[in-house]
């Protein structure tokens, strides 16, 4: 979203965004060990997580988007059936490499309707958010990920949802650090990300605003 909105936000306001992207886990190193930061972008338990260690400022807790997770597969590949729960799982069963993120919800998923053991030889669980990226490559078959990042992946097609009955969404929000130097300018980029310019690339990147 930053990379479709964000010369537009330092354009109008004269502020310069220096954006890192990666997993929760990840950022928790960092940020434990003293780096500096102005605002994070997380899923609300995360955001929720570092307001009680006193990292984030609570006042500033905003969600912005969710986004179902989905399935996707190289571009112009064959799409597989996932219309249902037992066809989900022969999918699965059916593909040669599947690629998840190791954060809560889809291995879950994959516990409950008993496929974790199953694909487990054929997993590929990176430690940063570059599932879709291996499908694109063609390095891995099928991706199981937030459809967003399908979406915004080129050389990736979404073949959809999950099964109804497996739906999983995920949040995203916001929040400025509390040690933060350029609170103005963290408080404007939220504000921009509300924005009916911003809104309608949200929802173009398959994700739905929630404010």
């Amino acid at each position: 979203m930053l990379q479709e909105v964000g010369p537009n936000f330092e354009r109008t306001t004269g502020h310069k965004l220096n954006v890192t992207t990666g997993l929760s886990p990840a950022f928790a190193k960092r940020i434990n060990a003293g780096e500096p930061f102005d605002l994070m972008f997380a899923p609300p338990a995360s955001l929720d997580a570092y307001i009680k260690d006193g990292k984030l400022d609570p006042g500033t807790r905003t969600v912005l988007v969710s986004s179902d997770v989905g399935v996707g597969v190289r571009a112009s590949a064959p799409k597989p059936d996932i219309s249902n729960v037992e066809a989900f799982k022969q999918t699965l069963l059916n593909a040669k490499s599947i690629t998840y993120l190791p954060v809560p919800g889809v291995p879950q998923m994959l516990e409950r309707i008993g496929m974790a053991n199953a694909i487990k030889s054929k997993a590929v669980i990176p430690d940063d958010d570059i599932g879709s990226e291996l499908v694109a490559k063609g390095e891995v078959e099928l991706v199981i990920v937030v459809i967003t990042q399908i979406l915004t992946t080129p050389g990736v097609d979404l073949v959809g949802p999950l099964p109804t009955e497996l739906r999983l969404t995920t949040s995203f929000g916001g929040a400025i650090s509390t040690s933060t130097k350029t609170r103005d300018a963290a408080s404007d980029l939220i504000k921009f990300l509300k924005s009916a310019e911003t809104v309608k690339v949200i929802r173009a990147q398959g994700m739905i605003p929630l404010f």
